[in-house]
């Protein structure tokens, strides 16, 4: 089994920023992919951030140029600053682990609330 924590998020008025953090610990057997997604109400859950062991990264294309990812592979933490917040990004925020061959998450933690106000 894996466990991810997340700490971050909260409320902002737009153009503020966040930062999320999440640690994930238990049987990581394998190398993994870390990421960030996020479900606003009555939408589907959407990738936001990913990045692999070897620092190739993914975001969503409204997303680019305001968060930017992060990861310590020693302390298997990955984080994702949020700047320029919009009222758009408003969901609630998932951290999430892929082992290496898979094509969707294997783990996810609790989920954090990120709220922007106009």
């Amino acid at each position: 089994q894996v466990q991810l924590v997340e700490s971050g998020g909260g409320s902002v008025q737009a153009g503020g920023s966040l930062r999320l953090s999440c640690a994930a610990s238990g049987n990581l057997y394998s190398i993994f992919d870390m990421g960030w997604y996020r479900q606003a109400p009555g939408k589907e859950r959407e990738l936001v951030a990913e990045m692999g062991s070897g620092g190739r990264t993914k975001y969503a294309d409204s997303v680019k140029g305001r968060f930017t990812i992060s990861r310590d592979n020693i302390k298997n933490t990955a984080d994702l600053q949020m700047n320029s917040l919009e009222p758009g990004d408003t969901a609630v925020y998932y951290c999430a682990l892929k082992f290496i061959h898979y094509t969707v998450p294997n783990y996810w933690g609790q989920g954090t609330q990120v709220t922007v106000s106009s």
